[in-house]
């Protein structure tokens, strides 16, 4: 009996497992060429996708553990919640999610704003324009966002391109306090877990407020008593999904 049962348990586990991966067939393997390097990405096309018609486009950026080339890794964490069928009915978008390589980040991890990208984010930001030149991008609903080493990349990448966005979401990072005027018009929701003990919360927090001494609006979400994976919460948060997707470039 306890046999049975332990062989039940592994195909219950199994099944669970596929039917988790599932979303992964939904993300097409791609890499895109240009002169300073390679970039790996799955992208994920609206659902009814029709040619004729324009989509936002969302910039999935993933924490340090997801680096490497195997074009994989980059889906651990968040990007099922935007393949869910009841988020790609309501929010049809294409989903770009890029694979950094181990040799570099999205973005320093100090306080100040470096003039050069990292190669990893120069390439992304390359890709973008390839993309929105390529596809039926809505050029003014273009959304960021990414945890951990994808939160530093996403105050990076707006601060870069501050016309480029039309809202982002950085969770669990930090950004230089010193570009909050050049990104307080941009729509900003920020996540955080007050128990973080990898990126010390005080790096939203000390954004937040320079952005709203800028003039800016951002929504801040902490959680008392999540650690460093306030990712999870925060990808499975209605409002962040709907927020998202209502903003619109003037």
């Amino acid at each position: 009996m306890f046999r049975w049962l332990l062989v039940g348990s592994f195909i219950l586990l199994a099944t669970q497992m596929a039917v988790a991966d599932d979303f992964r067939s939904l993300l097409e393997k791609r890499a895109i060429k240009y002169a300073d390097g390679i970039l790996l990405y799955r992208l994920m096309k609206p659902e009814n996708y029709d040619p004729k018609t324009q989509y936002p486009l969302v910039i999935f950026l993933h924490g340090m553990g997801e680096r490497g080339d195997d074009n994989d890794k980059q889906l651990l964490h968040g990007v099922a919640e935007f393949a869910k069928d009841e988020n790609r009915k309501k929010y049809p978008c294409f989903l770009m999610a890029p694979q950094c390589p181990m040799t570099t980040t999205w973005a320093d991890f100090g306080n100040q704003f470096k003039k050069e990208p990292t190669p990893a984010m120069k390439l992304l930001l390359e890709a973008i324009s390839t993309h929105v030149k390529e596809l039926p991008i809505d050029d003014k609903r273009i959304y960021i966002t990414g945890l951990s080493m994808g939160g530093f990349g996403t105050w990076d990448a707006i601060a870069r391109k501050p016309e480029l966005f039309a809202a982002a979401v950085p969770i669990c990072g930090g950004g230089d306090v010193k570009t909050a005027e050049r990104i307080a018009k941009i729509p900003i929701w920020v996540f955080h877990g007050a128990k973080d003990n990898a990126v010390k919360v005080e790096r939203s927090r000390s954004m937040v407020e320079a952005l709203k001494k800028a003039g800016g609006e951002p929504k801040y979400t902490e959680y008392p008593d999540v650690g460093h994976d306030s990712w999870v919460p925060a990808y499975k948060d209605a409002d962040m999904f709907a927020w998202l997707f209502a903003q619109k470039k003037k």
